[in-house]
């Protein structure tokens, strides 16, 4: 890691809106206004990026990542805002990438796109999309999106939508090219075309860490290979901090556990040890202590050479003041260790 290429740390999140204690759904509108909520604290703790993915889903409050992005835009001053993720595979490059040119101009060059194939697929039904298609359309959209970030005059024709000819796409963002980062669930070969790209890349961090080192490394290896300086990689994963290790997973545990049941119900009920086992020193879970929480930023990075870690906060329901709590004492007691730490 150079000097040119600092270690960020920052949060996201899909906006769930878990179950109230009547059964009904939280409130959009209150869960829009917490989430406008955390980008001011993260900005103004010192946190580097805030992003938010997009579903189509009624237990999801963020359909469109770039409207709440605009939002934040105008609450924030310095920090970076980003999808995580765009659905590209359903969503039309050309306006995906106006309005995000938008977000930059109005963030002030602040703007990010990720875009990714979505773990979920009800956008592709919604907006009339084969579903027989899927690695067609992230394929070809992904195509036109960079053509489309190199400005001038877009002349390209592809399988899935229109040709454009001598087409001006405005307006033109702050930043050139506006940065544009690749999600990947698991796959090698989404690995591989991120580095072949020389396109950085998200890895959603879910199951045991280790396995994404052989990701992380043919990454860099697609791009050594196509002559391409190696591109950045980021990680994300589940997240809240506490004073206490023991805080922490005792008030995070019964949220999670919800979140698990009503987001991979194919995994089973989640017990109190599995959750621990998850949040300990080798496993995905951030759960503890801002102590644990450094050491295991450090161990990731060491393994796997990321220089972004993304936590997703508010998982399951958390209230609105544990998690405030859990993003300053990332912002104040995380960041700067794993920083100073790095720095070395």
């Amino acid at each position: 890691m150079s000097e040119s290429d600092p270690f960020e740390i920052g949060i996201f999140t899909f906006g769930e809106l878990t179950r109230t204690a009547d059964g009904s759904r939280a409130d959009p509108a209150t869960r829009l206004e917490q989430l406008l909520e955390w980008a001011r604290v993260a900005d103004q703790g010192g946190l580097d990026v805030f992003g938010v993915g997009e579903h189509h889903r009624p237990d999801f409050a963020v359909s469109s990542p770039q409207i709440v992005l605009a939002a934040a835009a105008r609450e924030t001053r310095r920090v970076r805002l980003t999808s995580t993720v765009s659905v590209l595979s359903s969503a039309d490059p050309v306006r995906l990438f106006e309005e995000f040119a938008t977000v930059d101009l109005l963030s002030g060059g602040r703007a990010e796109i990720t875009a990714g194939r979505g773990a979920y697929v009800e956008s592709f039904p919604l907006f009339g999309q084969d579903l027989d298609r899927y690695d067609e359309y992230f394929d070809d959209r992904l195509d036109l999106l960079l053509a489309l970030r190199e400005g001038g005059s877009v002349t390209w024709s592809g399988s899935t939508r229109p040709p454009l000819r001598h087409a001006g796409i405005w307006p033109r963002p702050t930043q050139h090219p506006l940065p544009v980062w690749i999600a990947v669930g698991g796959t090698p070969e989404s690995a591989d075309r991120a580095g072949r790209l020389g396109l950085p890349m998200y890895l959603a961090i879910l199951g045991a860490p280790t396995r994404f080192r052989a990701l992380a490394a043919l990454h860099r290896d697609a791009a050594t290979r196509a002559g391409l300086p190696v591109p950045r990689l980021g990680v994300t994963s589940h997240f809240h901090v506490a004073e206490t290790s023991q805080a922490a997973r005792d008030v995070f545990f019964p949220h999670y556990a919800a979140y698990f049941a009503e987001n991979m119900p194919r995994g089973g009920r989640l017990d109190r040890q599995a959750f621990d086992a998850w949040a300990g020193p080798e496993g995905a879970l951030f759960a503890g202590s801002p102590a644990e929480i450094v050491d295991k930023i450090l161990w990731e990075h060491e393994m796997l050479g990321h220089t972004r870690f993304l936590a997703q906060v508010g998982l399951g329901g958390l209230d609105q003041r544990a998690t405030l709590r859990s993003i300053e004492l990332l912002a104040t007691e995380v960041a700067p260790q794993v920083r100073a730490a790095l720095s070395r």
